[in-house]
């Protein structure tokens, strides 16, 4: 059985970077561009609130006995197998998660615009992720 406390911690974690991706966003590419120390600070949250996702995605089906997952992209698919997420939810993050790998293993050839591009789509799929888990681990949605 899923530990639900682990999952509740991971899940605050998430949300706290996932907020953090949210204000470090500028509204304009330009802008985003200009600011490397902005570029440095959404890439790590963006990389910390995936990391989480995959965390508790990995955390479940371990707890649950579902198998291992191969990777982190594979970890959501596993999820979306067992109907915890959709599997449009799955293929989104599956998408943040190959941005996650480029800044933790290839950050010197980071394409910065297509963070800028893909943070709004990835925020919504984490919050959405976030407020699944929640309800599949039966504690309240706390979204801000």
């Amino acid at each position: 059985m899923t530990d639900v406390g682990i999952v509740l911690a991971k899940l605050t974690t998430l949300r706290e970077h996932v907020d953090r991706m949210e204000r470090r966003r500028p509204t304009t590419a330009e802008a985003f561009g200009a600011d490397v120390d902005r570029q440095d600070a959404l890439a790590l949250s963006l990389l910390v609130a995936l990391q989480e996702a995959a965390d508790i995605a990995l955390h479940m089906a371990s707890d649950e006995g579902w198998g291992v997952a191969s990777s982190y992209a594979d970890s959501f698919d596993l999820l979306a197998r067992r109907r915890v997420i959709e599997p449009d939810l799955a293929r989104r993050l599956v998408g943040i998660a190959s941005l996650r790998n480029r800044v933790a293993h290839g950050y010197g050839s980071v394409d910065f615009g297509r963070i800028w591009r893909e943070t709004p789509d990835g925020i919504l799929a984490l919050r959405q992720y976030a407020a699944v888990i929640a309800a599949y681990v039966g504690a309240p949605d706390q979204r801000r």
